[in-house]
């Protein structure tokens, strides 16, 4: 019987899929040949290559348009069962030599796709390098969804300032973070203010205006002042982890509605804080 190419039998070896024999016998091919141990050294390069390639992709956060269709999406009508012709059933049962051969094919294909992520030419272009303005916008929504992680789980001391001084809290916000704002009601959102507070993100003063529903959700609205950047009618939306978070520009100023990433209405929150704050 004629032998599979060296490459398929050390990706074989590589993933245990042999008989003692024939491991024992690439053992000494290994041991007395440079050659095959060039080729078994760039196959497990590419093995871990491709997997580390797969395991950044797996990092990626779920889309928020993803998690709010799924939210928001209703289960399927009911209906009654109509009567159907029974199919003869069909069972599927590959021969011995047809499921060496899909195996040996997958072997190829994984142990390809890493190769040739392994054999990649060590000048390909980096990516393309961070603005100032998108690195610094980059840390800003970090630093908030930190801040609003750890305030929303703080029964007692969420807020440093109390819904009740709504005159002390503009004029400490406004005078501190250099933006002046108005309190959007949220009310036909479900939402009640419950006070103010401010902290630092991206190296600057934040203000943070914090709702909360019957639910115990949180919901905040940010701002803080931004320089040399144009208005932007766009909603950004970003999701880091379990915290959402819907941006905006307008007049100097860059805004954020912070909420759980499961809050399908947090678009539409944020576009009515849009027109009241």
């Amino acid at each position: 019987m004629k032998k599979l190419p060296l490459e398929i039998r050390l990706s074989a070896f590589m993933d245990g899929e042999m008989s003692r024999d024939e491991k024992e016998e690439l053992e000494k091919l290994i041991a007395s040949d440079p050659e095959a141990r060039r080729i078994l050294d760039e196959l497990r390069h590419g093995s871990d290559v491709g997997r580390k390639a797969f395991d950044e992709v797996l990092k990626e956060p779920v889309p928020l348009a993803l998690v709010r269709s799924i939210k928001s999406a209703q289960p399927p009508k009911s209906r009654d069962a109509s009567p159907r012709l029974a199919r003869p059933s069909f069972k599927l049962a590959p021969t011995g030599r047809q499921s060496l051969a899909a195996a040996l094919i997958l072997f190829v294909l994984g142990g390809g796709i890493g190769y040739l992520f392994g054999m990649q030419p060590a000048d390909v272009p980096a990516a393309t390098p961070l603005t100032p303005a998108q690195a610094t916008m980059r840390n800003w929504l970090d630093d908030i969804a930190a801040y609003h992680r750890i305030y929303s789980r703080q029964p007692r001391h969420m807020v440093e300032m109390q819904a009740s001084e709504l005159d002390e809290i503009s004029k400490w916000l406004s005078g501190t973070v250099g933006v002046k704002f108005n309190f959007p009601d949220l009310a036909a959102d479900g939402l009640v203010f419950q006070g103010a507070r401010m902290f630092i993100a991206g190296g600057k003063p934040v203000g943070q205006l914090i709702y909360k529903n019957l639910d115990g959700d949180v919901v905040a609205v940010c701002f803080t002042r931004t320089e040399g950047v144009a208005n932007n009618s766009n909603f950004d939306e970003t999701i880091k982890d379990d915290v959402s978070i819907v941006s905006w520009y307008r007049d100097g100023a860059t805004y954020a509605v912070v909420g759980p990433s499961s809050d399908a209405m947090l678009d539409q929150i944020a576009k009515r804080v849009s027109s009241e704050i």
